[in-house]
């Protein structure tokens, strides 16, 4: 009776087909043509538009733009325009490889991800929200504000994994956190800038989720109170309750240079992404004092373990590193210089300076059994004569340095420094292989050589160098004479010297030796709910003892290196992203 019903019903049911397979189609990973524009084949790897949920709004309990400073900034800094373009920074990657190759690639991929959903799943059931998980016992701790470090400090990585369901749930979560409250009355600026500051703006620029920007700038304000100070210097912890007041800040007379030389980056970012001035040149100001510091000190070219943002003295002090405490300092030059495009002179010129410094009097070759030609890099103690003296104990920590070098040398087009950094690499590779359990210890001496060049070994020199140290032990491998903090405490450094290594360079050793790397890892750390800490990799008898603890950047640096190294180059290329010290890629303008 109605002959265009069945045509009606046929082709409805044809179309409901064809979206189905359209659906399917879009919803599954593929093989992408090389002719793909290279946005499409990033969002589809990321799994880009899997889920368009609806976040709450954020919450807060206290407005930090509201404050009224007692001390207002004066400094009227602008971002500036952009330079001459920059080098390219990763190897020319063919995109060709075989399938022998892909398909072990692609294995390994999948081992890493795997680790890190086994240790979020155990984050999600036993700490949701905390800022640290107990993988051993199962519980959570407080270790900084409250405010869910893990959390925010995983979203880009569970964004670049392609994880969007947990991506979501963990949005809806960080939109919940009450920037206005915390656990403690002293805020660590510098954890706060580089976890949580940094943690969102990466998620933002991957997502473009506002909500993570709307959490960013309130962040963002916390942190810009701490400028609330008599002479713009910040504070390195925030007493919370006076920050809010507006009454003013006292700036402590002693920090570690790491502390204020590690805001720069971060502050940069968010004005870029914002349009704000204010963050950048509160920031400037700091980074200023250190620019007219640099050739005054002791050990020219460097700054002092400690310096006090007070008297802003950056000068005066005699001991001196590139591990903790000033690391990150150093390592922003010239990732300041790459997020400014080279707009700003002075990142080059403080990068160049301390570089040659650091080659000169930090960086030494090991002696070793097999003459193998690596570097590590000590510290530097000023005798009282005023000559810098070397001490050649290096740490987990130091091990950034080999990619600092490599990423400075593209920069600043000098391939010497690109092979310094691979030496760096290297070292750090050479001391995950010399111990049974595959790991580096956290702090470790050895036997420095006369002459880089040239470097037998001597049985005499290393038993004499040995026997000044206390601490050695007999089972340590032969050319150590330390393992002072046998520990490793899941630590990304060594893993982002190898990316960094592998990006650059393009050659496949570095993706072995990472994985040689992960797997011993992942081996020895395991736990009933996720990863933990090792009190002593330097022995292998039985099941190694942990500590129930896992930093939040096991998830946000230590995992997405592994993964990064294993993912096809145009993952968060160096050509478009600047990674923070906790390994949150910030995109660059273009």
């Amino acid at each position: 009776m109605f002959p265009g019903r069945p045509r009606i019903v046929r082709n409805g049911i044809l179309l409901i087909a064809a979206i189905l397979a359209l659906w399917h189609l879009y919803s599954l990973p593929r093989t992408l043509s090389s002719s793909s524009p290279e946005w499409v084949k990033l969002e589809r790897f990321m799994n880009h538009n899997a889920s368009s949920s609806r976040y709450p709004e954020p919450k807060s309990s206290f407005d930090w733009s509201s404050i009224k400073f007692r001390y207002p900034p004066h400094n009227s800094t602008r971002l500036p325009a952009r330079g001459k373009p920059l080098p390219q920074i990763q190897h020319h990657f063919s995109g060709v490889e075989s399938a022998a190759v892909a398909k072990q690639r692609e294995q390994r991929l999948l081992e890493v991800k795997k680790v890190f959903l086994r240790a979020w799943q155990g984050y999600k059931k036993f700490a949701w929200k905390q800022d640290a998980l107990l993988p051993i016992s199962g519980g959570g701790r407080e270790q900084f504000s409250g405010w869910a470090a893990t959390l925010v400090d995983a979203l880009d990585t569970l964004w670049i994994m392609g994880l969007r369901d947990e991506f979501d749930e963990a949005v809806a979560a960080v939109a919940e956190i009450d920037f206005g409250s915390s656990t403690s009355n002293r805020i660590n600026i510098f954890e706060t800038n580089i976890r949580y500051l940094g943690g969102l703006l990466a998620a933002y620029d991957l997502s473009g989720r506002k909500v993570l920007l709307k959490k960013a700038v309130e962040l963002g304000d916390l942190i810009y109170a701490g400028f609330n100070t008599k002479n713009g210097m910040p504070v390195d912890f925030l007493n919370f309750h006076s920050a809010k007041s507006g009454e003013g800040l006292m700036v402590e007379g002693s920090v570690v240079s790491a502390s204020p030389g590690t805001l720069s980056l971060e502050l940069a970012h968010l004005s870029q992404v914002t349009g704000d001035p204010k963050y950048y040149s509160a920031v400037s100001q700091v980074m200023d004092v250190f620019y007219e510091g640099q050739s005054q000190t002791s050990v020219p070219g460097v700054w002092p373990m400690s310096v006090s943002m007070l008297s802003k003295d950056v000068v005066h002090g005699g001991t001196y590193t590139l591990g903790g405490c000033a690391d990150s300092l150093y390592e922003y030059l010239p990732k300041m210089h790459q997020l400014l495009r080279g707009g700003e002179p002075k990142y080059e010129i403080m990068s160049k300076t301390f570089l040659k410094t650091a080659d000169r009097h930090f960086l030494f070759r090991p002696m070793l059994p097999k003459e193998d030609d690596i570097l590590m890099s000590g510290n530097i103690n000023v005798d009282e004569k005023g000559n810098p003296v070397l001490d050649p104990e290096t740490e987990h920590l130091t091990c950034f340095v080999g990619g600092m070098f490599g990423l400075a040398g593209k920069l600043f087009n000098n391939e010497n420094d690109v092979e310094t950094g691979i030496k760096l690499t290297n070292g750090c590779v050479y001391a995950y292989r010399a111990f049974p359990t595959g790991m580096m210890p956290e702090r470790i001496d050895l036997a420095p050589c006369k002459d880089r060049a040239h470097c037998p070994w001597d049985e005499d020199y290393w038993l004499q160098e040995r026997d000044k140290r206390p601490e050695w032990k007999a089972h340590l491998p032969k050319g150590f004479t330390t393992a002072k903090d046998p520990r490793y405490l899941l630590r990304p450094e060594a893993i982002e010297s190898v990316f960094y290594a592998y990006r650059i360079t393009g050659r496949r050793e570095f993706q072995d030796a990472a994985w040689d790397m992960f797997t011993a890892i992942a081996k020895g750390t395991q736990t009933a709910y996720a990863n933990a800490a090792v009190l002593d990799v330097t022995i292998a008898d039985g099941k190694l003892p942990l500590e129930d603890y896992m930093e939040s950047f096991w998830l946000a640096e230590t995992l997405k290196y592994f993964y990064l190294v294993f993912t096809t180059p145009d993952i968060i290329s160096l050509d478009d992203y600047v990674l923070n010290t906790e390994a949150h890629p910030f995109k660059l303008t273009k």
